[in-house]
């Protein structure tokens, strides 16, 4: 049962956690921004030319990212369940570091379904400036490094019992 829970555990972090991570950052640079109009641009658009600038930023992808946050987030509460079930069924609760594990992961749950899908969702509705897009990358980093250190943790295990 302990293998089964740790295959699961792995796998879906990999996968569910992996692919929210990716998309969460990837989603800032795809989201459209509106351009703010100078006056070279009106003139040659004044004049027919076309003043457009690709710079691959795709609402298309940028929805799929978001879609993938959400989606690949719900199926990553997989990954503290199989834990917390793993660490009571290896009578490791007490250990902390599954304790600094699950309020890491909390607070990056938290930080998902509070900071970073919101403001997401917000930036599809009404696209804005690249500076207002500079806190969802920052929020995206730091959702990041949070798995990091519950990834360390998992690995390095600081404060475990002897022969763990």
């Amino acid at each position: 049962m302990e293998h089964l829970l740790l295959s699961v555990h792995v796998l879906a972090g990999i996968v569910f956690v992996g692919g929210s991570a990716i998309a969460t950052s990837l989603f800032p640079r795809y989201v459209p921004v509106a351009a703010p109009v100078t006056a070279p641009v009106a003139a040659l658009v004044a004049a027919g030319a076309d003043a457009s600038v690709d710079d691959g930023r795709s609402r298309a992808v940028a929805l799929a990212l978001h879609r993938i946050t959400r989606g690949y987030s719900l199926a990553g509460l997989v990954v503290p369940a199989a834990g917390l079930v793993l660490a009571f069924v290896q009578g490791r609760t007490g250990e902390i570091w599954i304790t600094l594990a699950v309020v890491l992961t909390a607070a990056a749950g938290f930080l998902l379904a509070v900071q970073i899908y919101p403001r997401q969702r917000d930036a599809l509705a009404t696209p804005g400036d690249r500076a207002r897009l500079r806190p969802l990358s920052m929020m995206a980093g730091f959702y990041n490094v949070l798995w990091t250190i519950v990834v360390v943790l998992m690995i390095v295990r600081p404060g475990a019992g002897e022969g763990a």
